[in-house]
Parts: C-alpha cells; sequence; structure tokens
C-alpha cells in the first residue's frame, strides 16, 4: 500500500491517474484504486459517486494539465516523449512501477488503455481527444486544419497503441529520441507550425 500525502480526494486522484494509466478503465478496480491511495473503498464513493465520475475527472484534469502547460508548437513532440519514455524497472511496495512521470505526461496512454471500455467512458475519452485535435489544429493554417489535426493525433495514437499496449517490435525498443525526430519531422508536413526536435527525448514530469 503506497503511503501518500495531501488531501483525501488528492490522494484518490493520484492513485487513480496512475491506475487508469497502467491498467486501463475496466482492469483499475475500486478496490486497487482504494488500495494505492491508502484508503477505505467508502472514501471513494464518498467523494466521486462513482468509478466512472472519478475516470472522467482524472481524464479532464490531467489531459487539460498537459494541455495548458505546453506550448502547441511542442505538444507533439511533449506527447510522444511521454508515450516513450520506458516504465521503470524498480516498483513499489504494491507492485506499481514508477517511472516518475505525471498523470498528465501519461494522459493519451490512459486513453489508449481505456478505449473499447465502452459507453461508461466514451463520452470522456472523445472529450479529451477532441481537446488534443483542437490544440493541434492551431498549428496549422490550411483550411483542412481540422482534418490535419485529427490525422496527426490518430498517428500519435497508433504510435502509443503499438509501443506502449502491443508491445510491437522494433519499434517498443527504439529510442525515444529517434522515434520522436523521425515523427515531428513527418507531421511537420501536416502542421507546418511545428518546429523540428533535436532527437533527444526528455522523459516529460
Amino acid at each position: 500500500m503506497r503511503a501518500s500525502g495531501g488531501t483525501t480526494r488528492e490522494r484518490l486522484l493520484a492513485a487513480a491517474s496512475e491506475l487508469f494509466a497502467e491498467r486501463g478503465y475496466e482492469r483499475a478496480t475500486v478496490r486497487d484504486i482504494a488500495g494505492r491511495a491508502g484508503l477505505n473503498q467508502a472514501l471513494l464513493f464518498r467523494h466521486f459517486g462513482s468509478k466512472r465520475a472519478l475516470f472522467g475527472e482524472v481524464v479532464s484534469r490531467d489531459g487539460l494539465e498537459q494541455l495548458r502547460g505546453t506550448p502547441p508548437e511542442r505538444l507533439v513532440e511533449t506527447v510522444l516523449a511521454s508515450m516513450l519514455t520506458p516504465v521503470g524497472d524498480g516498483a513499489d511496495d504494491d507492485g506499481a512501477a514508477d517511472d516518475g512521470r505525471t498523470g498528465a505526461a501519461r494522459s493519451l496512454e490512459t486513453l489508449l488503455r481505456s478505449v473499447g471500455a465502452g459507453d461508461e467512458v466514451s463520452a470522456a475519452v472523445t472529450t479529451l481527444g477532441d481537446e488534443y485535435a483542437r490544440v493541434l489544429a492551431t498549428l496549422s493554417d490550411a483550411d483542412d486544419r481540422g482534418l490535419r489535426a485529427d490525422l496527426a493525433l490518430s498517428w500519435l495514437l497508433g504510435i502509443g497503441l503499438m509501443r506502449v499496449v502491443v508491445g510491437k517490435r522494433p519499434l517498443a525498443d527504439a529510442d525515444p529520441g529517434e522515434v520522436s525526430r523521425l515523427v515531428v519531422g513527418a507531421l511537420g508536413g501536416l502542421l507546418e507550425g511545428m518546429p523540428p526536435v533535436d532527437g533527444r527525448a526528455e522523459p516529460p514530469r
């Protein structure tokens, strides 16, 4: 069981953020979330009412935090760095891998692992995707910038799916900086407002 500081609500949000990113909505149980926070399950329901409501708040908070804290022209690079950062070898005493990434850095990972969970989470997942696409669209002056943004987001999610969820090689073993350099360079044809990267993808915090 992980010892945590902060308020009860903050501890539950932090634990849920970690578990939804690690396991997706369906496999992250209320019991596990409460256990990760070091709290009783009843407190989760008292503060959020349901697992669905908790998921919606986590997705909204983490996604908006990343969007607000990242310049639009660096969003693709930042998202790639967060998805490509290898999970740390160490684990805490409840078996959770700790790679130092915040919930915001793992917001699209949460989306990836929760797609297909049904109507229970589809609204939150769709809303998060729409917000990312809206920001990406600001990087193009083309008339079809909305389509361009959707294509860019789809590519990012596909990369995340193949590396993070499926673990397909050689992508799963590729250097994060090299992947980021290649992808950002290719996406520059869609989103002309994106600057190139130097190939060094630093893990986000």
